[in-house]
């Protein structure tokens, strides 16, 4: 069973989206929602924000994941821990833009995500992250 579907994963996911929506942020996780590209429904799932050099950044540690397809089609989402919700809207980085980013990712979220980067973690070379780039989509997202 690959890790992102693992029983325990699902587990944790709902237990820390539960407690954002109720206003405690685990090391800074907090709900995404995003409308889903067929349903128009809204998804949630907890994610752990970014901020880099003055904008927040939502890595997807699991690679080409549902959210992120959905993210894709709609182009924004909504952000939310406890009753604070922010609307936003997301831009894709290029590979190119993304090592500094995921290197950014790893020095913070490593210890919890680190897993799903394989050999890649936060001391690994420019080439190795620009490699493993095009696994991660990386989002830029502005708050409305």
């Amino acid at each position: 069973m690959p890790p992102a579907h693992h029983p325990f994963d699902r587990a944790l996911n709902n237990l820390v989206g539960w407690l954002a929506r109720r206003g405690v942020s685990l090391a800074g996780t907090a709900e995404l929602s995003v409308r889903g590209r067929k349903s128009g429904e809204w998804r949630r799932l907890p994610v752990n924000p970014l901020p880099y050099e003055g904008s927040p950044y939502l890595v997807s540690a699991r690679g080409h994941s549902e959210w992120v397809r959905n993210m894709r089609a709609a182009g924004g989402g909504r952000l939310q821990v406890g009753r604070r919700v922010q609307e936003f809207t997301a831009v894709e980085l290029t590979d190119e833009e993304k090592p500094v980013v995921l290197r950014t990712y790893l020095k913070k979220w490593g210890w919890e995500l680190g897993r799903f980067f394989g050999d890649v973690n936060a001391d690994s070379t420019e080439e190795e992250l620009l490699a493993a780039a095009p696994r991660h989509p990386v989002f830029r997202i502005t708050v409305k």
